[in-house]
């Protein structure tokens, strides 16, 4: 960061184990699908030694299906770790994917980070989710600086795109989000578009040439310097503003010189406090060439004003029982946490568990705890058991380099936990302990799944399981109601790569069919029914006759049953019989084969039999008595409602309340939120949400947010009715 080249190479290259928290930083990128940070990443690999025989950067990651689903799909959809090697320090890049469908990816990074690198193209802008991140990360005060990428491209512009960053991310202090370096641009192409060459570090005041795909180092001209003198000054105001010694404005002001050294150290203070934001540029090296233009800037902003994770503030940890449990902050020493952030499988060494240690020390072959809690409305089950540790590695490339123990602070790949899943903690067998899981985005989009074939079903349980253990923004559902297998996910993409990770991980071929909802039925009119169940065919008979009364109650009543017979029309004995029997048909329904609900059904009378009268004859007759009592009624179909919250932006909030009307819901109001956002409230049928998660997204531009929850079931229009009915006719 103070415009100093990294030339010794013995000092740089792919990172193995480090042996000092100090000596680690953990570095998230984060950016929209298409901004760079796949490439930035592989960039920064190369400018920092990590090349192979041939003279091409590893593909740095865990990750193992990239070239089948992440070149299909053209777009990262799983965290990746490359670890490389700088000036003595190990720098965990955690190459996050940008498209919101896998925002448990990015949450799993931003968990496992220390500070954060916002990866902005020129050519495409801030779009709301990366603002959005900003916020959380500002929520936490995680340290974050801003990297401008696609120079290249035609008509980009660095000082406006740093205008328009200053202002979606510099809300509260614009002069908190400055350039650190200004783009040198060369001569003007046939097309009028001058590609930018190299930097001119404002602090340093020198240029930094990378045409030749060498950084040089040069001394500017007397008629370049007065071109950066605007944005130089005004970066010293930013950084002098910031500075913990107060007196340095004043002397500042009062015309006093200030030193370079001085304010470099007092920047790189402020980076890591989280209250400077400084934005600098970067692009890939061309072919054939060592270093990418702003790369070895990068790296010593990375090194020199990123915390180490001793600066991390410690996540909550309890034991299992839940009593809180202090622990030293990232110390090598202290009891082992650690944190499954990501969990793969690779074809040659099986599964594969990215962890980050937060205390303590990991070791090659110990036997650990895995703790996993919390999740089991996601499919999940709690599970407490020791597991040893299988061959601990790094990344590199696609090849894992192995390492005899990983410290507090860094992270590893962690082979064949056959238990752990995505966010379990590992701790020692002896003292057992447990993290306090990260939030996650809940799943919104049903996607109801069968078995292709008998083989295939024979799989798919094993397959689900092993799918929700690796992501746990999925839920798995057994609908009881419908019979049907649910996953639940966040969007159409994360929903394709469910499909194609069930396919080609573990061999399950499935069918995509309709959601179904679980819908009821209730009376809507008062009935009564007589149900005669008698039959003789030798020996001993079958004799039950019962009259019922059915009246509907309040929704949420459930089923109610009355004994009104007077005499012992129908002997004590059978009573509960008549009542089981008309349970067991309300449960299977009375008109369109939906739950029966919220009625109250009234024995009065009754006939028996002495001999042929049983348990079983007076279940018939209760059945029987209901379904008459149907055919005299109007019977209504209830659908499921759902209470629905909305964050949207004030600018689509109109879109929003109309779109939802439209789906019959009942806006309950709304509540201004802080940061230009509106909480809109509503109840919709649930049938008319199915896709809401990806229709907001598009009506949103990607910007807002829902909840959902039951509220109740309320009968559903007739016409409805009949349209459900007739799609489930064809159906079938």
């Amino acid at each position: 960061m103070g415009d100093k080249a990294q030339t010794h190479p013995g000092a740089a290259g792919r990172a193995q184990a480090a042996d000092h928290p100090q000596s680690v930083r953990n570095v998230v990128l984060v950016g929209h699908s298409g901004s760079g940070k796949t490439t930035l990443a592989e960039a920064l690999a190369l400018t920092a030694g990590a090349v192979n025989r041939a003279g091409r950067v590893e593909d740095g990651g865990t990750v193992s299906d990239y070239d089948e689903i992440e070149h299909r799909q053209q777009r990262s959809v799983q965290l990746s770790l490359v670890p490389v090697e700088w000036d003595g320090i190990k720098v965990n890049l955690l190459d996050t994917p940008g498209y919101a469908d896998f925002v448990g990816e990015l949450r799993a990074g931003l968990r496992a980070a220390d500070a954060a690198l916002f990866v902005v193209s020129a050519s495409d802008g801030v779009d709301g989710s990366t603002r959005m991140v900003w916020e959380e990360c500002a929520a936490v005060g995680m340290p974050r600086a801003i990297v401008v990428t696609h120079l290249e491209a035609a008509r980009s512009d660095f000082e406006e795109m740093t205008r328009i960053c200053a202002e979606a991310f510099g809300a509260d202090d614009p002069d908190a989000v400055l350039p650190l370096y200004l783009p040198l641009r060369g001569p003007e192409a046939p097309d009028g578009h001058a590609p930018v060459t190299g930097l001119t570090g404002l602090l340093s005041q020198k240029l930094f040439d990378y045409s030749t795909g060498e950084r040089k180092e040069s001394e500017p001209g007397e008629d370049q310097l007065p071109l950066i003198e605007e944005a130089r000054n005004r970066l010293i105001e930013g950084i002098i503003s910031e500075s913990e010694d107060e007196t340095l404005m004043d002397r500042y002001l009062g015309g006093e010189p200030v030193d370079v050294k001085t304010l470099i150290e007092d920047l790189e203070r402020a980076v890591a406090r989280g209250v400077f934001f400084p934005v600098l540029a970067a692009a890939p090296a061309a072919e054939g060439s060592r270093q990418g233009l702003g790369t070895v800037e990068l790296l010593e902003l990375i090194t020199r004003g990123f915390p180490t994770p001793l600066e991390h503030e410690t996540v909550r940890v309890t034991t299992i029982d839940g009593k809180p449990r202090e622990l030293t902050p990232c110390d090598p020493d202290a009891p082992l946490v650690a944190e499954v952030v990501k969990t793969s499988s690779d074809p040659y060494v099986g599964r594969l568990s990215l962890v980050r240690v937060f205390s303590g020390t990991l070791r090659a072959d110990q036997t650990v705890h895995v703790s996993g809690h919390g999740l089991a409305d996601r499919g999940h089950e709690d599970h407490d058991v020791d597991e040893r540790i299988g061959a601990l590695s790094t990344p590199f490339g696609k090849q894992q380099r192995p390492v005899s123990h990983v410290i507090a602070g860094d992270l590893a790949c962690v082979a064949k936990l056959s238990r752990a899943e995505t966010g379990d903690t590992l701790s020692a067998k002896d003292d057992p302990l447990l993290m306090e899981p990260w939030q996650m985005p809940d799943p919104l989009l049903p996607l109801a799944i069968q078995a292709h074939s008998k083989p295939d079903e024979d799989k798919l349980s094993q397959g689900l399981a092993r799918l929700v253990a690796e992501d746990p923004t999925m839920r798995l559902e057994q609908n009881q109601d419908t019979h049907q297998v649910v996953l639940w996910c966040l969007g159409e993409a994360h929903a394709d790569v469910a499909l194609e990770r069930l396919r080609s991980r573990y061999g399950v071929q499935v069918d995509v069919v309709p959601h179904k909802v679980s819908l009821r039925e209730t009376f809507a009119t008062k009935s009564a029914g007589r149900g005669r169940h008698v039959k003789q065919s030798g020996g001993h008979g079958q004799f039950a006759i019962c009259e019922i009364e059915v009246e509907p109650l309040p929704g949420g009543s459930g089923i109610e049953f009355v004994d009104k017979v007077v005499g012992g029309a129908v002997p004590r004995q059978f009573i509960p019989s008549v009542e089981k029997g008309v349970r067991a048909q309300a449960a299977k329904g009375v008109a369109a084969g939906y739950p029966l609900i919220d009625v109250r059904v009234t024995l009065l009378d009754g006939k028996a039999h002495s001999v042929d009268s049983s348990d079983a004859a007076f279940q018939t007759a209760g059945a029987l008595a209901l379904r008459e009592a149907a055919t005299d009624a109007k019977i209504h179909l209830l659908e499921p409602v759902d209470e629905v919250s909305v964050l949207v932006g004030d600018e689509f909030v109109g879109t929003v309340m109309s779109d939802l009307s439209g789906r019959r819901g009942r806006v309950l109001g709304t509540e201004q939120t802080p940061g230009g956002r509106t909480l809109i409230r509503a109840e919709v049928p649930e049938i008319e949400i199915g896709r809401y998660a990806i229709d907001l997204r598009s009506m949103s531009h990607g910007t807002a947010r829902f909840s959902r929850r039951y509220a109740r079931h309320e009968p559903m229009p007739q016409q409805v009715a009949d349209r459900v009915r007739e799609e489930e006719r064809k159906a079938s």
